[in-house]
């Protein structure tokens, strides 16, 4: 926490407040009361507190009522409910609305600082732990764009040099040699394409991404991204089939980076698949939600290697035909959802295949909304 740690009490008796505020009072905390549920919120913005007890049974807004706004409002602060009116239920139902504990009343000087002391150690806790992923992330992001440079600076010289010496020697290398030379640029090109992936999946801007967001059509992104993996299908003999509804809901997003979030499912599902077989492509509208499913037949994934197959923390196995893979795709597809405000899951099972899925919120469109006449405009084009 920066600074002294700031409470707010809200209690519509003022012995409560009294006794409260001289409890803690010798302690180095700021201190603020407010005797109704409304005035509490009303002070939030100044107080700016980090931990704020709540009696249940107030005039007005009740406490659960205050919970579910301070929930809203700031879902970080520490919320400790009081009240003479401790039931079980109450306190079950009080946790489900974002409470971190319950003290019944009467309480003792002793069990007020306690729960006080635990409280805040918590809300420190959760401040330290968001401080440490910001720091984590700009580390990554300074640490992928120094390596990137300094990688592929040599490895654009060494490639440049190797296509010069192709076509110096054009004519007086024999077939063994010309292949090597061949593989060579190969590999490099390999590499090249790599550290673009892992640049883009630990820096790409998000933030600025977001800032682009126009109403997009499902059926347009799968079409772009079954363009993009046909050549890859069809050299393992493996039948991508899609299955959509004749009207899908548009989402708000980027179609590029959407459709390279559903290429990396597609390509890691015909990667990971056995050839001749075949992949499922499917896509449906929930309640205010478009969901679109990969799923192949193939090798599947462990049960251990689940939790950290999607943050690019383990190295993707090889493929069923030897294809290697860093595991950075399924990172960088996280990372787009999460970006869209969805959300990609898996199920899978070893030898049995695996399914990808992604959830996105729905953007409903009336005939009246400029956006549905922008998504009319695209069909459109598309037509023509």
């Amino acid at each position: 926490m920066n600074g002294r740690p700031r409470i707010l009490i809200i209690d519509d008796e003022e012995v409560v407040l009294d006794a409260c505020t001289e409890i803690l009072g010798d302690r180095d905390y700021v201190l603020a009361t407010a005797t109704d549920g409304r005035a509490g919120l009303d002070r939030l913005g100044e107080v700016r507190p980090d931990l704020v007890f709540v009696d249940l049974k107030m005039p007005g807004l009740s406490g659960f009522e205050v919970l579910e706004q301070l929930r809203t409002v700031d879902p970080s602060i520490v919320t400790v409910v009081i009240t003479g009116y401790a039931t079980l239920s109450s306190a079950v139902e009080a946790m489900q609305k974002g409470a971190y504990d319950f003290l019944p009343k009467p309480f003792t000087p002793d069990e007020f600082r306690v729960i006080t002391a635990r409280s805040l150690e918590k809300r420190r806790l959760q401040q330290e732990a968001v401080r440490l992923r910001r720091e984590r992330d700009l580390l990554r992001e300074q640490f992928a764009s120094i390596v990137s440079h300094e990688l592929k600076a040599p490895l654009s010289a060494v490639q440049q040099h190797l296509m010069l010496l192709t076509h110096e020697l054009a004519g007086t290398l024999h077939e063994a040699q010309q292949a090597r030379l061949e593989r060579l640029q190969g590999r490099i090109a390999d590499l090249l394409a790599l550290i673009a992936t892992w640049g883009r999946a630990i820096s790409t801007d998000m933030e600025g991404l977001r800032a682009s967001f126009a109403p997009v059509e499902i059926q347009a992104v799968v079409g772009k991204a079954l363009d993009s993996v046909g050549v890859l299908a069809a050299r393992k003999d493996i039948t991508v089939e899609p299955s959509l509804p004749q009207a899908l809901p548009p989402v708000a997003g980027d179609a590029g980076t959407l459709a390279e979030a559903l290429v990396n499912l597609l390509s890691n599902a015909i990667k990971y698949s056995h050839p001749g077989s075949h992949v499922v492509l499917t896509a449906e509208a929930a309640v205010n939600r478009v969901s679109i499913s990969v799923q192949d037949f193939g090798v599947g994934i462990p049960a251990d290697e689940l939790p950290l197959i999607s943050d690019g923390l383990a190295r993707g196995a090889p493929g069923t035909a030897g294809e290697r893979g860093s595991g950075l795709g399924l990172a960088l597809t996280r990372r787009i959802v999460e970006a869209h405000g969805g959300t990609l899951t898996v199920e899978s099972a070893a030898g049995r295949g695996s399914t990808f899925t992604i959830a996105l919120p729905a953007r409903p469109l009336g005939p009246a909304d400029p956006a549905g006449e922008r998504v009319e405009e695209q069909r459109r084009v598309g037509a023509r």
